[in-house]
Formats: C-alpha cells, sequence, structure tokens
C-alpha cells in the first residue's frame, strides 16, 4: 500500500506541475477526496499546491463528483474548464494547452484514454457538465458514453490524443518509460530497485 500510495503521490506531483505551467497556479484547482497533511510526500504536494485552490469532491458518485467540480470551478472563474485525473502524470503543458485550444472552436473536448475511457475534459460552458452525471464511469465504454452524452446536449466535441492512464504495473512501467524525467517514472524506478 505504502508503495502504491508513493506512485500516486508521483502521479499527482508530475500532474500539478504539468497543469501549472499551462495555465498558471493562480487559475488551478484540485478537487480533493481526503486529507494531504498525513499522506506520503505531503509536504511536497502541499508545495506544489501553492497559489492553488483546494475544495473537497462533492457528490455521491465520480459523475457526480466530476460534475461539481467543473461547476464549482466556475463558480470561482468563470470561463471554460479543462479537467483531468491524476492517472496520466505523463501528460504534457502541450497537451492541455491543446485541449484548451480546442475550445476556441468546439463546445467541448474529450482525450481518450487506452482502457475505454478519458484523460481529459474541457468545456467552454462548464454547466454543460451535468450532460455526463448519468454516465457510468470507471468502465471500458465510458470514453464513448461520455462523448455520446455530450453531443445529445448539442455540443460539438473535439479529440485529443489517446494516453495511457495508470491502472495496473503494466501501466506504470508504461507510462514511466513514456515521460521518463518525472517524478512518477523516479518514483517506479526506486519501487523497482526495492523489488
Amino acid at each position: 500500500m505504502e508503495a502504491a500510495a508513493g506512485l500516486a503521490a508521483a502521479a499527482l506531483l508530475d500532474t500539478l506541475a504539468a497543469c501549472r505551467r499551462a495555465f498558471g497556479a493562480d487559475r488551478c484547482r484540485l478537487a480533493l477526496a481526503g486529507d494531504l497533511t498525513e499522506g506520503v510526500r505531503a509536504d511536497e504536494l502541499r508545495a506544489a499546491l501553492a497559489g492553488w485552490t483546494v475544495v473537497p469532491q462533492r457528490g455521491e458518485d465520480f459523475a457526480a463528483r466530476l460534475v461539481e467540480a467543473h461547476e464549482s470551478a466556475a463558480r470561482d472563474l468563470p470561463g471554460p474548464v479543462v479537467q483531468i485525473g491524476m492517472d496520466t502524470p505523463q501528460v504534457t503543458e502541450r497537451m492541455l494547452l491543446d485541449a484548451a485550444e480546442a475550445l476556441e472552436e468546439h463546445d467541448g473536448v474529450l482525450g481518450p484514454a487506452e482502457d475505454g475511457g478519458w484523460w481529459v475534459l474541457g468545456l467552454r460552458d462548464p454547466a454543460q457538465a451535468a450532460a455526463i452525471r448519468d454516465v457510468p464511469m470507471s468502465t471500458r465504454e465510458t470514453g464513448a458514453a461520455t462523448r455520446t452524452a455530450l453531443e445529445r446536449a448539442g455540443l460539438r466535441v473535439a479529440g485529443t490524443a489517446t494516453l495511457r492512464d495508470v491502472d495496473t504495473l503494466e501501466d506504470a512501467r508504461l507510462v514511466a518509460q513514456e515521460a521518463p524525467d518525472g517524478a512518477f517514472a523516479a518514483a517506479w524506478a526506486e519501487l523497482a530497485v526495492a523489488r
């Protein structure tokens, strides 16, 4: 469990860094489930979150929490929202900026994940996130169902590059290879040496 927590913390550190580089800390929000104060790498995570707005996740299921995160962000910072999880630590500033730029000509942007889910959801009007409230999350059909729900709501949805999210040890190995200079790759290398 400690090793998994260390990998998760490293993935979050890489994700926070990419978001900060892309948009600036003052425009970034973290919807957090749990408490970082007792977590692995807590001091590093708190430092990485300097200037960010951190809010608790709200909602009875994952879809509801995603919708609430969009709506909450829009209340604090009007304008488009680009939302990602922390399980694609190979995400780059450029990928995030490309997603945001797609919102200039589209109502939404959805980045597919190799496992059938998605790694990024951007919406020009964050209130449109309500369209995904009933989408089953964490399934092989989540990405397609999310796109369908958005399109049924009348949104023009752009795509992005497909990324692998980290769900398994093999995913972790491949993502660490893909982004060898990040905190995630370093944590993976430490874990490999320790075994």
